[in-house]
C-alpha cells in the first residue's frame, strides 16, 4: 500500500447517480443544521468514495475535526485534519468537498489518505476500536 493515495473524483467525470444520497440518510440530513449537515455529507461521502474506489480500505467511520478543525466556507468544506477507520485501524485523511446548496449532495470530492494513526495516541484524540 502507497504511503499516501490521492483520489479526486468530480461530478463534471462520473454520472450524477454516483452521488446520490439514499433517501434514509437524505431525511437524517435534512434534520441537522446546515453547518453539521455539511460536515456529515462530506464525512459520508468520503467513507463512501473511499469503499468505492478500490483503496483495499473499507472505512465504517469518518471524523472531519481530530487533528485540526475543518474550515468551511458557503458550499466547501476543507478537513486538512480529518480521520478514517477502517477494520479497527485509523488513518489521516484530508479532505475538500462541495456540496449543493442544501448541504445534502455533493458535487465534488478529493481527498488523500494518509498513515495510520498509532495506537498508542488513539486515547489522546479519543479515537476507538
Amino acid at each position: 500500500m502507497p504511503k499516501c493515495l490521492v483520489l479526486s473524483v468530480s461530478l463534471l467525470s462520473l454520472a450524477s447517480s454516483a452521488y446520490a444520497v439514499d433517501p434514509a440518510i437524505k431525511k437524517q440530513l435534512e434534520k441537522l443544521d446546515p453547518a453539521t449537515r455539511l460536515e456529515q455529507s462530506c464525512d459520508t461521502e468520503a467513507m463512501s468514495r473511499i469503499n468505492k474506489d478500490k483503496t483495499g480500505f473499507n472505512p465504517d467511520k469518518v471524523i472531519a475535526y481530530t487533528f485540526k478543525d475543518p474550515v468551511p466556507s458557503d458550499d466547501r468544506l476543507v478537513a486538512p485534519g480529518a480521520v478514517f477507520r477502517s477494520k479497527g485501524v485509523w488513518y489521516h485523511l484530508s479532505y475538500t468537498c462541495i456540496t449543493g446548496p442544501q448541504h445534502i449532495n455533493v458535487r465534488e470530492l478529493q481527498y488523500e489518505i494518509g498513515d495510520k494513526v498509532p495506537k498508542e495516541s488513539w486515547t489522546k484524540y479519543y479515537l476507538y476500536d
